[in-house]
């Protein structure tokens, strides 16, 4: 079935791609920043003399002033408009990097995470509302799987270039060269970027203080595709978060006996099937809606099954091929995880993009965030039993699905409301 015209569709075409690729690579530098601790997992507890349980303290901090953000962010996206925010988010993301490069302590490298959390969080809210202000809507799924690639290539820079740095010339130059980039793209977001095309400028909203707030909000978490979205992305996206940002690294060497080397090909494995696997959920959804939720609740379900194998495993290591079978499935959560805001998209009108959006990306950082905190606390507990640690991953799971299965046909009922509205104004519209 062709697609049909929403009147006033942006045009999209080169100078589209041209825009948005200048915000999304604001977001790749982010990425790179945000995932860097992943690889400097263990050299941080080394360099700031710390256990398991303050190592994750880096990330969960930084996790939770992302989370915390992501509200406040998507209004002020709504307000402000993406260029802004954006190159707010670049300056405070490379002060961050830049901290943590010669932070002396604990507490100060804290600091630096936190303020590279506060940055990093401006970035994707801004990216997608950007997305949809020079694509058509219909391109909607595809540009948001295309945004969250790029930012899966910026984990795969972290993980060959940073790590490689990192025990090559050192924590300090390895982490202040990095801070570089954040520079390179601020200014080219100065230069290049616009918050819209030509003609196709949003109604102006009349500031109304906190009741304006409390209304985007409310009438955004009214929409039970919004709840569902950020379920869904609460489901998909934490269990290769986790094993990204921090924990995969020390699991793979202490737990699975592997070298470092050999642990650094399997993340990178995870990354490279998140690339293909985006691609590839991004066509899908592009052309066959219903697709959604099975492909969501699909990774879920063979997440879950792959991680209870490989810790379950009777030997007293996983083998090889199961792996790197757990990281290929691994590779689908990050791409599930965008399937959230097709969930949230048509259910928001423009001027409530970025509100929605905030609500639906704190999902998967709020699970993240709990176990990080939870994998840690356990294996300090138990001395380091990563098999009962990483247990708390099918917790979240089920949870989540519950929540997804109670609200789908609430957020599909509304879907097809929305449409059959959308369908006679079309008609209406003159040629």
């Amino acid at each position: 079935m062709s697609a049909v015209a929403i009147p006033g569709d942006p045009p999209g075409g080169r100078r589209a791609l041209a825009v948005w690729g200048t915000g999304v690579s604001v977001y790749f530098v982010a990425v790179i920043f945000r995932t860097s601790l992943g690889v400097a997992g263990l050299d941080a507890a080394d360099r700031f003399h710390v256990n398991a349980s303050a190592l994750s303290t880096f990330s969960i901090l930084q996790l939770l002033v992302y989370a915390g953000m992501q509200i406040p962010v998507g209004l002020l996206v709504d307000r402000l408009g993406t260029k802004k925010v954006l190159a707010l988010g670049a300056v405070l993301f490379t002060a961050g990097q830049l901290g943590f490069a010669f932070s002396p302590s604990y507490g100060t490298a804290l600091a630096s995470r936190a303020l590279l959390g506060c940055g990093d969080a401006l970035t994707f809210i801004s990216v997608l509302r950007l997305g949809s202000r020079w694509f058509p809507a219909r391109r909607g799924p595809l540009v948001a799987q295309f945004a969250g690639l790029v930012g899966m290539a910026g984990n795969l820079v972290s993980t060959l270039v940073l790590a490689r740095l990192l025990h090559g010339i050192g924590w300090t130059a390895a982490f202040a060269g990095s801070a570089a980039a954040g520079a390179v793209v601020l200014l080219l977001v100065l230069l290049f970027l616009k918050d819209h095309p030509e003609g196709h400028e949003p109604e102006p909203l009349p500031h109304q203080g906190a009741a304006y707030v409390r209304r985007q909000i409310a009438a955004s978490w009214r929409e039970p595709g919004t709840r569902l979205g950020l379920w869904v992305h609460f489901t998909t996206q934490f269990p290769a978060m986790v094993f990204l940002l921090l924990w995969g690294l020390p699991f793979l060497v202490e737990a699975q006996g592997l070298s470092r080397a050999a642990a650094g090909e399997l993340l990178t494995l995870v990354v490279l099937s998140n690339m293909v696997v985006g691609l590839v959920y991004g066509q899908i959804v592009a052309r066959h809606h219903g697709a959604r939720l099975p492909l969501a609740l699909g990774t879920v379900g063979t997440t879950a099954a792959l991680w209870a194998a490989t810790l379950a495993y009777p030997g007293p290591h996983a083998p090889m091929w199961l792996l790197i079978v757990l990281c290929t499935v691994l590779g689908a959560c990050g791409p599930a995880s965008m399937i959230g805001f097709d969930f949230a998209r048509p259910a928001n009108p423009p001027e409530r993009q970025g509100t929605a959006s905030g609500i639906t990306n704190m999902g998967g950082f709020v699970a993240s965030m709990t176990t990080l905190f939870a994998i840690g606390v356990l294996l300090d507990a138990t001395g380091d039993d990563y098999s009962l640690a990483f247990s708390v991953v099918f917790v979240l799971q089920a949870a989540g699905v519950s929540q997804i299965l109670r609200l789908r046909r609430q957020a599909a009922r509304r879907e097809r409301e929305r449409l059959v509205a959308s369908r006679v104004e079309t008609v209406h519209v003159p040629a």
